[in-house]
């Protein structure tokens, strides 16, 4: 059962059919476009949607709003510095704020990262640097069936001959992403993570890690990796900072905070470069652009986090919905994390070709038939096409991800989730796919605009 008992409610967003189908026209079929008074189940995204604790509100109302060197700073920058053992930590008001600090700070024009999988922001973040963003997933990631344990992992050997010949663009860092969110929610093995930072360190090449996800990652290695099994959440959190030479945080995630993010560091001068870079664009850097109540709200979900009790809900509430995904006949990226369900709409929609986007089908069915809101990460998100709508490049996978907020669906919601995707999987065929309307040149699929492919256009 949850750990925990439900002391604040909020209603639900109950629309008709014809309501959802105005509202996803009105937002040419984007549903990051959506209000949120527009969505019954809200699967976009777990970052900054948790609920959080009464002890995280109580924090809340200690804050020390002082400009320069508060209270609030000083308990959080404790918490952290015992979590990470980084002598260098900057507060930020989120993970994408810390990756353009520290990638301003770290890199320079015509740099590679070289990554087990960057995620969208990230991946925005390198290149607009004018860097190259290189993904080296392992090679068990490409069976999205298999019940490999750590699909997360990067491919060592791969990693090796980067930095080997790493030539006109020199790799200028490694960021490991934990759990590895754009490959399917998949966390990263000890074992990984230290061949990646014995790799690093012989060229001299710092480790960074993309830590948002930290203690799901730690209690997946608990639960799957040899030699792991006696240690602690927070003891295999604690083990992989310290493997590492840096990290950035969206505390959004497992900081169960709505706001929040920080940069960890042992290298002094580029904590320092870090610092300027804070203070000019985010805040003095007691406060990186958070109140003193954020800055306790994220002192106490750090450390709520990692309880062994709140880890164990979480992975059997995804699994149950994983189950009950099965159960109906779709199927999902395996084995099942923590964070996120990852549908596999290719298959379930192989009439659809990937540049009518089958990820974004489903989308938009689930939110017509359910009110349910999710996330494409298929061709939509990874693909390209020339200026006459033609595909120049494809998606591996069509994916959908279910995002899954923290301590806020209870069973009987995931239950109405996966109806939702019985109803679609009884008659595929009548899923249509979208085209291209209008798109930004930068991460085009936060503000896409669509139209449906019908057999009549």
């Amino acid at each position: 059962m949850e750990p925990y008992r439900i002391k604040v409610v909020e209603p639900l967003a109950l629309t008709t059919r014809p309501q959802r189908e105005a509202a996803l026209k009105r937002v040419a079929y984007n549903p990051f476009d959506l209000r949120a008074d527009e969505v019954t189940i809200d699967l976009l995204s777990d970052s900054g949607t948790g609920a959080i604790s009464a002890d995280q509100l109580a924090a809340g109302m200690r804050g020390d709003e002082s400009y320069a060197g508060s209270r609030s700073f000083y308990r959080w920058h404790e918490v952290v510095t015992e979590l990470t053992g980084y002598p260098h930590v900057l507060p930020a008001h989120q993970g994408r704020a810390a990756e353009r600090i520290l990638f301003s700070a770290l890199l320079k024009p015509g740099d590679t990262v070289v990554s087990n999988t960057h995620f969208d922001t990230t991946r925005a973040n390198v290149e607009l640097t004018g860097c190259r963003a290189l993904d080296l997933p392992c090679a068990e990631a490409r069976d999205l069936d298999s019940d490999y344990p750590f699909k997360g992992n990067i491919d060592l050997a791969a990693l090796g001959q980067a930095l080997e010949n790493a030539g006109e663009s020199p790799v200028a860092a490694v960021l490991m992403t934990v759990t590895n969110n754009g490959g399917g929610g998949q966390p990263v093995s000890m074992e990984n993570l230290r061949g990646a930072a014995e790799l690093a360190r012989r060229h001299g090449v710092p480790l960074i890690l993309d830590a948002a996800r930290f203690a799901e990652n730690a209690w997946l290695v608990t639960r799957r990796e040899p030699g792991y099994q006696d240690r602690t959440p927070r003891q295999v959190a604690e083990e992989a900072f310290r493997l590492a030479d840096g990290c950035v945080v969206s505390a959004k995630k497992d900081g169960i905070v709505h706001i929040g993010g920080f940069i960890g560091l042992k290298d002094p001068e580029l904590a320092e470069r870090c610092n300027g870079l804070l203070i000019a664009t985010e805040g003095f850097s007691t406060y990186g652009g958070l109140s003193g109540r954020d800055l306790e709200m994220m002192t106490q979900g750090l450390l709520e986090v990692t309880e062994p009790s709140y880890l164990a809900e979480r992975e059997e509430a995804a699994a149950y919905l994983a189950d009950r995904i099965r159960s109906v006949g779709v199927d999902i990226v395996e084995p099942s994390g923590l964070h996120a369900l990852y549908v596999n709409a290719g298959r379930l929609l192989p009439h659809i070709p990937p540049h009518q986007y089958p990820g974004t089908a489903l989308m938009c069915e689930l939110y017509l038939r359910g009110g349910i809101r999710s996330a494409e990460l298929g061709s939509l998100y990874l693909g390209e096409e020339d200026e006459h709508g033609n595909p120049v490049r494809s998606a591996p996978y069509e994916l959908v991800r279910l995002a899954l907020p923290r301590r806020v669906y209870t069973r009987s919601h995931y239950d109405h989730v996966a109806r939702t995707l019985g109803d679609i999987a009884k008659d595929p065929g009548s899923v249509h796919g979208y085209r291209i309307v209008g798109q930004s040149p930068i991460l085009r699929h936060f503000s896409i605009r669509l139209e449906p492919v019908t057999p009549q256009s």
